[in-house]
């Protein structure tokens, strides 16, 4: 059977005998129970097939579904269908436009039915209508990538929130034609608030984290395991690099990661290195984001629920773009915050890589994490220390321009070279003494590191950084039973943008 690598039409995947993973179930209900819905999953997730699935299930195509749950319990009856799909780039208004117009002219060809007015709202509106009329039935409307247009120009805010506006009275079309739909389904990657896109679409159902549809995209480690071919494959390795995706039903892979390391038997980078986080990056960058955050995150329900062009939060955009999954589900009487985390080994290595490549340009980036590693592996804290005076010193002064006021930049780094490795790491753990700065876990070692910053012009006393004492007052290492632990308090000096002090004790706890 072969690997559906790119392949995004079921019927092609069905007859030309490529491997699928049945989510018909995950249809059925869908088209039972619901109307109008939304899904947002990060890229390369596996949308745009399942969009394509609930087309053929709607125009009647019986014959691909046969050996799938839903082949003997849907009635296959015929209805038309729109399509609309906003492939292609969206840098102006006049490229929108024009996409807007062969999508439109594509639906009105394969369904017969002739718009006559040129303009897009008014011709989607025609199109509902004449094709309810044609067929004496309702029309299913289904949308892929609602948001690419605001996406594509996200850091072109005046010309982002013109295609918004452009989308907001294009979708506004399906509320007032709501008689002539039967269904509707919209796929993307973020998710607008209703007000800003979907003005008085208040009967749109959004599933994202809805339990029972958890599974509807990306790879269970069952399904993995009963469809495709894992002669010779280390499971426990691809879970680590590839797993870790949660939608608060099972732990799911991204199929792009999944099918290019079966053909190619490789561990890569595969979705990383498929899109650019650079626009992310820039906030990061332009906002002095606490990287040492990200380990240790926890967000309220609202913030993975609404995304605007105008109050862009990076956690939302992390979370949405892929770059975090959510780890824990925390209710309290307040309400659900979720914790978030790097979902695997791909992505943390990968994202923290790329923050050292865009952000502190490290053109010894190898050495220095092969030092970062092997320092750690020892428990050789000197040469730990030694290499971060090396880091520090080779950031060129423009990329050290925007520290000022930045009190976690150096944390920041250092967190960033540690995520690269792998290794996992807790920011601002809490404990019933205060809340310790960085602890890493390296097989049977917990390093937990404290950080100071001196703001003296003059040179560092040596009894100047309290960092170690404050870890030894407060017994951070008492919650590490059964381990060697290392404090270590590290000092940096604002004059000199580097470590000026360190001391550091070895504790084996048992």
């Amino acid at each position: 059977m072969k690997l559906p690598i790119g392949i995004q039409t079921f019927e092609k995947l069905r007859t030309e005998n490529y491997a699928y993973v049945d989510k018909t179930k995950e249809a059925y209900e869908l088209i039972n129970d619901y109307n109008y819905v939304f899904l947002a999953r990060p890229r390369r997730f596996g949308k745009s097939l399942f969009l394509d699935t609930l087309k053929c299930i709607f125009e009647g195509k019986k014959e691909l579904f046969k050996g799938l749950y839903i082949y003997n319990k849907w009635n296959f009856e015929k209805y038309p269908v729109i399509k609309i799909d906003w492939a292609g780039e969206f840098k102006s208004f006049k490229s929108l436009r024009k996409r807007a117009k062969a999508i439109l002219n594509n639906n009105q060809e394969r369904l017969s039915v002739e718009c006559k007015d040129e303009d897009a709202i008014n011709c989607f509106e025609e199109l509902i209508q004449k094709a309810y009329k044609k067929y004496q039935k309702r029309v299913v409307i289904l949308i892929d990538e609602y948001d690419k247009p605001i996406l594509d120009c996200i850091e072109d805010k005046k010309q982002a929130m013109e295609n918004r506006d452009f989308l907001r009275g294009f979708y506004s079309i399906m509320k007032a034609n709501d008689e002539y739909i039967k269904f509707a389904f919209l796929t993307g990657v973020s998710k607008f608030s209703k007000a800003s896109i979907f003005s008085g679409l208040n009967m749109l159902v959004d599933i994202s984290l809805m339990p029972k549809f958890g599974n509807i995209c990306g790879i269970t480690q069952k399904e993995f395991e009963d469809n495709f071919d894992t002669d010779g494959v280390d499971l426990d390795k691809v879970k680590y690099w590839y797993n870790g995706y949660y939608f608060l039903k099972d732990k799911v892979y991204n199929p792009f990661d999944l099918l290019q390391y079966l053909k190619n038997r490789k561990f890569k980078n595969y979705w990383f290195a498929s899109g650019n986080p650079y626009f992310l990056m820039e906030l990061i960058k332009k906002r002095k984001y606490n990287l040492v955050k990200l380990s240790n995150l926890i967000v309220d329900e609202k913030i993975l629920d609404v995304f605007d062009v105008e109050r862009i939060d990076i956690e939302v955009l992390l979370y949405q773009a892929g770059y975090l999954s959510i780890k824990d589900v925390i209710e309290s009487k307040r309400g659900t915050k979720y914790k978030l985390y790097f979902p695997n080994y791909e992505v943390k290595s990968s994202f923290n890589d790329y923050l050292i490549e865009y952000l502190i340009k490290d053109v010894e980036k190898e050495k220095n994490q092969d030092d970062l590693y092997e320092a750690l592996l020892k428990g050789d804290i000197d040469y730990f220390i030694s290499t971060l005076k090396r880091i520090f010193a080779s950031i060129p002064y423009n990329n050290l321009t925007y520290i000022k006021g930045y009190e976690g930049f150096y944390a920041s780094v250092v967190y960033v070279y540690l995520q690269s490795l792998g290794f996992d790491i807790l920011g601002e753990d809490i404990t019933n003494k205060g809340r310790i700065d960085l602890s890493v876990f390296v097989e049977d070692k917990v390093y937990i590191i404290e950080f100071k910053v001196i703001d003296k012009k003059e040179a560092i006393a040596k009894d100047d950084c309290e960092a170690l004492n404050q870890i030894k007052e407060r017994n951070y290492h008492e919650k590490y039973q059964n381990r060697e632990v290392y404090l270590i308090g590290i000092c940096f000096s604002k004059k000199e943008k580097n470590i000026v002090d360190y001391e550091y004790e070895s504790i084996k706890n048992v």
